[in-house]
């Protein structure tokens, strides 16, 4: 997140948060960056036109003359990424740091990660480096099917993540929380 702030666009502000998993059974913690859906459903929701995707695909934040701070988009996002900031009445997200990426350079979290949870780069690459798994982007939220930019790595029998949780049903084989208490699971 103090990357993230770090970017010359962000002014200071992190587009990415850090969220825990199950804090009351352990202390792991996973990023939550935008994944640049294909077909976002939050510049879809957005009544505004506030939202907009380039023609590299990524999904930028809302643009400040439109942007009617309305939370469609939070309350769309699968996701959860979206947030609107009440003290500036505007959406702000993950813009896999565009200001950088756009010039040949990794997102800043990317650049920082300890640990090469998030990482950035081509698929030849993150193949090499975990060679016991593969890069997935396509997710199934009970029936929304949804394509991202952004891919997780998963085991290689696994095509799609399959998020369901005891509120909205039943979970499968293959289920982002069944993945989740899977230490031996990595994600991109």
């Amino acid at each position: 997140m103090a990357a993230c702030a770090e970017c010359d666009t962000h002014r200071g502000t992190p587009m990415i948060q850090v969220e825990q998993v199950d804090p009351a059974r352990s202390p792991q913690t996973v990023p939550m960056v935008c994944m640049h859906c294909k077909n976002p459903t939050c510049a879809n929701s957005c009544p505004a036109d506030a939202i907009k995707k380039d023609e590299n695909g990524i999904v930028h934040s809302s643009l400040k003359p439109r942007c009617i701070a309305c939370r469609n988009c939070e309350l769309s996002c699968p996701f959860g990424v979206p947030i609107v900031k009440d003290d500036i009445q505007l959406m702000q997200k993950c813009d896999m740091c565009f200001d950088r990426t756009s010039v040949g350079k990794k997102p800043m979290c990317a650049t920082v990660c300890p640990t090469g949870a998030l990482f950035y780069g081509t698929h030849e690459e993150i193949q090499q480096l975990r060679p016991n798994s593969k890069p997935v982007n396509r997710w199934r939220f009970g029936k929304q099917k949804v394509e991202t930019r952004v891919y997780v790595m998963v085991p290689h029998d696994v095509d799609e993540m399959v998020v369901d949780s005891p509120e909205f049903g039943q979970t499968g084989a293959g289920s982002i929380l069944d993945s989740e208490r899977d230490s031996g699971r990595e994600f991109l």
